[in-house]
């Protein structure tokens, strides 16, 4: 076990290689598991009874109704959104970015009711969400975020302003001493509306100049940010470079010790839940996740993927890291926003897909059948899913003799063996004609009078 040190913080890694942080240190296979021990960061925020100053919980960040509404053809009614805001503190989020005050009166409208209903509702366990808000580093949108949030019990300003030199000049048209200036003053003005949870975002981060990313990430710190946000806002960082950012900006900025690191990284490359996961490892505890990955382009990080993740691998891979999410209700949240959003998810979406706890090639369905274990990783039980059939067997043309028994014991048919083998050369007929089987199909297969002599039609036994 070694230890690095930087701004008197010790971390402790799972190596055999002893490290000295520097601006130079490669992190090529990188993913040791970071066990924090400095002081407790001021700015601790109190989640579910948890203090995210505990070094093993990592506070879940939901932008689903924020970034996850950004996809093209998602957008949602103000019902449907005030009904996912619900169902997101039912999950346990830390944090719900609600939307972005600024953009319009209705948008305004939503962030002010779900501050003022679901900001409020403290559970018995002392758990309510922080509410959040989307600004631009100016006065006019850090007003109507203060305005819209003000009533929930614990309001975060989430502000941003872009960092890359592509951003700066063409979307901006500012120089990097402007930004600096811009993104300082705002912070402090944020923070004298009343605003104690400014969280900062520097958009575009993985293709900004590092010298210039940890100069005014240490100045917004100064300035009164009390969360950092490492944004990969076109998703084009590998998980080793993003590891290393993640790493280099810890080692080199003044000030981030006290602050809360978090990150936020989007789908492009299919890297945004290896990339937030990397972060984590290198000691993030703040990650942005929306339901189901949605989002801008291609995506964002999903908060099913993550949570899962951290939950089955957390105490064993991760130094024991955890979070505050009932995960049972994962796939409850996961089809009301696949409903509300319209965006279809692919059958074989990670956790949540339709594919995700079905079975269909024959060695699967005999492993299954025999203990689930052998090839579901994590129980369906685990995050709310509801098998329709007990044991979730889908039949099709790669489908066993042990899984058609089964199958045709649901439906009340108990074959003897010779009947089965009969039966399952027929079955593989049709399966090779027929790319989904029902059970009217197999009811028909049954009826079927050039079958019937063949399987003993006479020597049934209703199950």
């Amino acid at each position: 076990m070694t230890s690095l040190c930087a701004n008197s913080t010790i971390y402790s890694f799972n190596s055999n290689i002893s490290l000295q942080y520097s601006k130079n240190i490669s992190v090529f296979n990188f993913m040791p598991p970071i066990k924090r021990n400095n002081v407790y960061s001021p700015y601790a925020i109190r989640c579910s009874n948890i203090q995210l100053s505990d070094p093993n919980y990592v506070t879940i960040f939901d932008t689903t109704l924020r970034d996850g509404e950004q996809a093209p053809g998602a957008s949602m009614t103000a019902k449907q959104k005030m009904n996912i805001a619900c169902q997101l503190a039912k999950l346990g989020v830390d944090v719900i970015e609600v939307g972005f005050p600024a953009a319009s009166q209705a948008e305004f409208d939503l962030v002010k009711l779900v501050a003022q209903k679901i900001g409020n509702n403290i559970d018995e366990e002392g758990y309510v969400p922080m509410i959040c808000g989307l600004a631009r580093s100016t006065k006019e949108d850090i007003d109507r975020a203060w305005e819209s949030l003000k009533y929930a019990k614990t309001p975060m300003i989430h502000m941003f302003i872009a960092t890359s030199d592509i951003h700066m000049k063409y979307k901006l048209n500012m120089s990097r001493e402007q930004v600096v200036k811009r993104a300082r003053s705002m912070v402090a003005y944020a923070r004298s509306l009343g605003f104690e949870h400014v969280r900062f975002s520097l958009e575009d981060a993985t293709r900004s100049d590092k010298e210039f990313v940890y100069h005014i990430i240490g100045e917004v710190i100064k300035a009164g940010a009390t969360c950092i946000c490492v944004a990969d806002t076109v998703g084009c960082n590998l998980p080793n470079e993003f590891a290393q950012l993640i790493v280099d900006i810890k080692a080199n900025t003044l000030g981030i010790q006290n602050v809360i690191l978090a990150v936020h990284c989007h789908n492009d490359l299919g890297l945004a839940t290896a990339n937030t996961l990397v972060g984590i490892c290198a000691g993030v505890r703040q990650v942005d996740v929306t339901i189901n990955g949605i989002g801008e382009r291609a995506g964002n990080a999903s908060l099913e993927e993550i949570v899962m993740a951290i939950k089955c691998r957390g105490k064993e891979v991760l130094s024991g890291l955890y979070t505050g999410i009932n995960t049972k209700h994962i796939f409850t949240t996961s089809n009301m926003v696949e409903e509300y959003s319209g965006l279809k998810l692919q059958p074989h979406k990670a956790i949540v897909g339709v594919n995700a706890f079905s079975h269909e090639s024959g060695i699967h369905q005999d492993g299954i059948l025999k203990n689930r274990g052998t090839y579901e990783f994590i129980p369906a039980e685990d995050v709310g899913f509801i098998r329709a059939t007990e044991h979730g067997i889908k039949l099709g043309k790669l489908s066993g003799r042990h899984a058609l028994k089964i199958k045709m014991l649901e439906l009340g048919y108990n074959f003897e063996e010779k009947q089965l083998g009969d039966l399952f050369w027929r079955f593989k007929s049709l399966a090779e004609r027929k790319k989904n089987i029902t059970d009217d199909d197999l009811r028909a297969l049954l009826l079927d009078e050039t079958i019937q002599p063949q399987i003993g039609l006479t020597t049934w036994r209703y199950a």
